[in-house]
């Protein structure tokens, strides 16, 4: 990979990591509040008395106690305003989790629409208590002062904020709905799928561990490489685990992607010498398999930056929430299976082969796993073909589906997973006792199906 595709894959997994945070955009937002409150009631100062008439005429004419009220006005108002939109925004994760799925709520926690709204708010309520405490009455030693331009800014800021509960509440409305979230996890799903997987073919069957090319890895010359801590695999530093295999002099294969469990102490690669014959012996073994633990980092949630299934598992979630008895949607499942299918037929023109990272000499040092398209198939298919045997409608959106994946590939191990679920869609379809009418439909659809696998789509009937 070039150093554009390497900076672009580092900066995906730290920004997918920072966009799953509530807290940064607002903190920063209450900073910059603070600052702003400290220093522009000092420019108000050297200001004063200096200000053109014709600007001092939209700036704020009262006395202190006018300012003070003010303030404190708008300070309370926007705390209130501030706890109603966190009450919502915990409302709807609630909803989203219960409705649809629970790991959707990232897609809600990582709404920039959402932590812009509520930096704003809170930015006003500590601007207005920050130059509040600037405004002072007539005293012996003190002469009154009261900040203008600085309260101004807080009523626009507090205008703003209103403004902003407004557009934040209309954000939501259309946020919650199945639609909006199907569309923004399916452009996540195929962004991670571009930034990670090529369009180009490997030519390496898929459903291999080592590719041709690669020797194998012989029992007796592996040594297990063991994982440090428990979770999601959730990111893979590449350049790392190839600099650890050619200063230790040897071969790692990493037997998990990212999405797979992993156990603290259980093996998740194997290591093998670069020349035959040779031995890795116990310190290179232990120092090559720290690094490689180092390079390989664990989460307990998955997330979008390496992991390309996980937008796919997402969907397909939505799906089988919809189909369960106490949601009973099988619109929604139909309309996420559409969603399901784009993304497979994506995979399907992809090269889903095992990686090979290569030394300077062009001898492959690093072979990373990555999911079979059987595999990612499965996971389109099998569930809610099993969850969904009692509508004929969403069988029939399966049907659909193996349909258009075969139209989209035409590798021969891709085209025998899409046979494959094609036999268990059609016994799972002949085991429910459809009438006559659902059954011939069933099996137009299935042979609309090996159609596709042979390279023809017949027009529809009376074209």
């Amino acid at each position: 990979m070039d150093l554009a595709g390497r900076l672009r894959r580092w900066w995906g997994v730290r920004a997918d990591a920072w966009r799953t945070r509530l807290w940064p955009i607002p903190v920063a937002g209450v900073a910059l509040a603070a600052a702003l409150g400290v220093e522009l009631p000092r420019l108000d100062a050297r200001l004063d008395d200096e200000l053109p008439p014709w600007m001092t005429a939209y700036l704020f004419t009262g006395g202190p106690e006018a300012a003070r009220t003010v303030l404190s006005a708008i300070a309370g108002s926007l705390i209130t305003v501030t706890s109603l939109t966190f009450s919502l925004t915990v409302v709807t994760l609630q909803l989203a989790s219960s409705q649809y799925s629970p790991r959707l709520l990232r897609t809600f926690v990582q709404d920039r629409f959402v932590h812009v709204a509520l930096a704003l708010l809170l930015a006003t309520f500590v601007y207005s208590l920050t130059v509040l405490r600037t405004v002072r009455a007539s005293a012996e030693d003190r002469s009154a002062f009261v900040p203008q331009l600085s309260v101004t800014v807080a009523y626009l800021l507090a205008l703003a904020g209103v403004i902003a509960l407004v557009a934040f509440l209309a954000h939501l409305a259309r946020q919650i709905r199945v639609e909006s979230l199907l569309r923004v996890v399916h452009a996540e799903a195929a962004a991670t799928i571009a930034r990670n997987l090529t369009e180009e073919d490997g030519g390496e069957d898929e459903g291999t561990t080592v590719p041709s090319g690669v020797p194998p890895m012989r029992t007796d010359q592996t040594v297990p490489l063991c994982a440090r801590s428990s979770g999601f695999l959730t990111s893979v530093d590449e350049e790392e685990i190839l600099a650890a295999a050619v200063d230790a002099g040897a071969v790692v294969l990493l037997r998990h992607f990212p999405g797979d469990s992993v156990v603290a102490g259980v093996p998740i690669a194997a290591a093998r010498p670069l020349d035959e014959g040779a031995v890795l012996d116990p310190e290179t073994v232990g120092t090559l398999s720290g690094r490689v633990a180092e390079a390989v980092g664990t989460g307990y949630e998955r997330t979008a930056a390496q992991d390309v299934a996980f937008g796919l598992r997402q969907i397909v979630d939505v799906a089988l929430k919809a189909l369960s008895p106490g949601i009973n949607d099988p619109t929604t499942a139909v309309h996420a299976l559409g969603h399901v299918a784009a993304l497979v037929c994506d995979l399907a023109r992809r090269d889903l082969g095992p990686r090979l990272l290569r030394d300077d000499s062009g001898r492959v040092r690093v072979v990373l796993r990555r999911p079979g398209f059987p595999t990612l198939l499965d996971l389109a298919i099998t569930q809610p073909r099993r969850y969904g045997t009692g509508d004929p409608e969403v069988l029939a959106r399966l049907f659909t589906m193996l349909r258009e994946v075969a139209w989209s590939t035409h590798r021969p191990e891709h085209h025998r997973a899409v046979a494959d679920q094609l036999v268990r869609l059609c016994a799972t379809a002949d085991a429910q006792g459809y009438d006559r009418d659902e059954a011939a439909r069933m099996g137009a659809l299935a042979r609309s199906v090996r159609e596709a696998l042979a390279g023809r789509w017949p027009p529809e009937a009376g074209f």
